[in-house]
């Protein structure tokens, strides 16, 4: 097995090409700085693998002549008058809640756990979100 390891940020630096091209492979690659590790990985790869390990579990409900949807669990939801505006509005609310996650949020107990999503909601357009959200197929 072929894993692309750098021990230092700057002999990771120096081979910063050879880093991203086993990455953009699918292969291992990290880099040691000082007592952390880090994994470089393909953006395409890990938002699929986030998607997958993370079904959204979004609730979309018909109430009062419009739609609503939201996610249980999660502090975030949204209101149109159609469906489509429910889910559009959705995933501005997801985009909110991901800004303040990463400005304030993420130290927080009730919101720490919520790193998988705020990675998934990042690196998705809103096509992919709006997928993970109610199917392909809606």
């Amino acid at each position: 097995m072929s894993i692309t390891h750098y021990d230092s940020y700057t002999e990771a630096r120096a081979h910063l090409k050879d880093l991203l091209d086993a990455a953009e492979r699918g292969r291992v690659a990290t880099v040691r700085r000082d007592a952390g590790r880090t994994a470089v990985v393909d953006v395409g790869r890990l938002r699929s693998a986030l998607a997958s390990l993370s079904p959204s579990g979004a609730q979309v409900v018909a109430e009062a002549g419009g739609w609503s949807v939201f996610i249980p669990g999660l502090p975030i939801a949204a209101d149109g008058a159609t469906f489509d505006e429910a889910v559009a509005e959705m995933i501005v609310a997801l985009r909110e809640y991901a800004e303040d996650w990463q400005e304030r949020l993420l130290d927080a107990p009730n919101h720490r756990d919520n790193w998988v999503l705020i990675q998934l909601i990042s690196l998705s357009d809103d096509d992919q979100l709006r997928d993970w959200l109610v199917g392909p197929d809606r």
